[in-house]
């Protein structure tokens, strides 16, 4: 089974087509060696793969028929990515947005030259 295709049968990404780009970018590894989409996975290979900054990594049990619920995964791959990498990132600031007041409504004009000021400074 290509990498791509069971890397989206068990959830970790929306589409085949994101499941693939990411092979492409560099952010799925077999091992310790970047993969193609259509690399081919076996029963016992280690996956290594970045998704929101963190790596997560997984055994190959077995291959499903076809795309999966989310309670059924676990079924098909074993789980071996540590809790402690989930402490350090705080998800709140992978949003760029600034924080803005609560039932503040729209921002106006003003506000939105601020935002994009702010922007073009990070």
């Amino acid at each position: 089974m290509r990498i791509d295709q069971y890397l989206w049968y068990l959830r970790y990404y929306k589409s085949r087509n994101q499941a693939s780009l990411a092979c492409k970018q560099g952010h799925v590894r077999i091992g310790d060696k970047l993969v193609k989409p259509s690399r081919e996975v076996l029963i016992g290979d280690n996956i290594k793969l970045r998704k929101n900054q963190i790596w997560h990594k997984l055994i190959v049990i077995d291959f499903p028929k076809s795309r999966l619920g989310a309670k059924l995964v676990d079924i098909y791959r074993q789980k071996t990515t540590s809790e402690d990498s989930f402490d350090h990132v705080n998800f709140q600031s992978l949003s760029r947005s600034p924080e803005r007041e609560k039932g503040s409504g729209r921002p106006t004009k003003k506000d939105r030259r601020e935002m994009d000021d702010y922007f073009e400074d990070s």
